[in-house]
């Protein structure tokens, strides 16, 4: 029987290095309290309805332990493990290329170390994707935000009603994702997230309002704020 909905397929880029979070061990694996921080953002999608499909793209010296966490916690929309590349956009595109794919399909990019994205924020996402080709998280700026050109001065207050913080998960059209992988390859162009190269296609990415829970953990100060928000969001038993 045909699918009524497009595929909606999640890739969890968890190849980096990042080891000077956790000393040996790259921050993805560090403990959240009772689980690596890894499996608390692939459990988001696991329990999201509207997610057909996880792919996770790890070091090659990391395939046993992921492997190993995906059968411990049960992660069965977990489908492919693949090995990652030097940089998040090799790794994702490593990805891509072993996903069978069709061009209305949905893709989404998330970070493994941002384990706290609720499920209702990924459906929205989704939706504004299905209507608009390519959209993404993102949140606005609490502080006043002023420039610097150097010298030690600020040489400018920025309106920090236009301005916002980018996160992910991001979501495309999957045959227009491709297309940008594709150019971004032959132009040897490397962006630091998926939606700076989506729009070198010319395209316009839809804002989908974030969550300031939705924290990237990469410092000291991130895992013990993430501690917090565990508790809390168990509180509300959202996890």
């Amino acid at each position: 029987m045909p699918r009524i909905r497009p595929k909606v397929l999640v890739i969890i880029p968890a190849a980096g290095s990042g080891t000077r979070l956790g000393g040996q061990v790259r921050k993805q694996f560090l403990p959240l309290k009772d689980k690596p921080i890894v499996v608390h953002t692939v459990r988001q999608f696991e329990h999201c309805p509207d997610i057909d499909e996880i792919a996770i793209a790890v070091p090659e010296s990391a395939i046993v332990e992921i492997e190993s966490l995906i059968s411990r916690y049960r992660l069965h929309k977990v489908s492919k493990v693949i090995i990652g590349g030097q940089k998040r956009q090799d790794s994702v595109a490593n990805v891509l290329r072993k996903l069978v794919l069709k061009d209305q399909d949905i893709v989404l990019v998330h970070d493994a170390v941002r384990p706290f994205v609720e499920a209702k924020r990924i459906t929205s996402l989704i939706k504004a994707c299905k209507e608009h080709h390519a959209a993404v998280l993102a949140v606005q700026p609490k502080d006043t935000i002023r420039r610097s050109a150097g010298g030690g001065f600020f040489d400018r207050t920025l309106d920090r009603n236009a301005l916002w913080m980018i996160q992910t998960p991001q979501a495309f059209n999957a045959g227009l994702l491709l297309k940008a992988f594709e150019k971004a390859r032959k132009d040897a162009f490397y962006s630091t997230d998926e939606a700076a190269l989506v729009e070198r296609l010319g395209v316009k990415v839809k804002i989908v309002e974030g969550s300031y829970d939705n924290i990237k953990i990469t410092t000291q100060e991130d895992l013990e704020l993430g501690k917090l928000i565990l508790e809390r969001w168990k509180t509300k038993g959202l996890i």
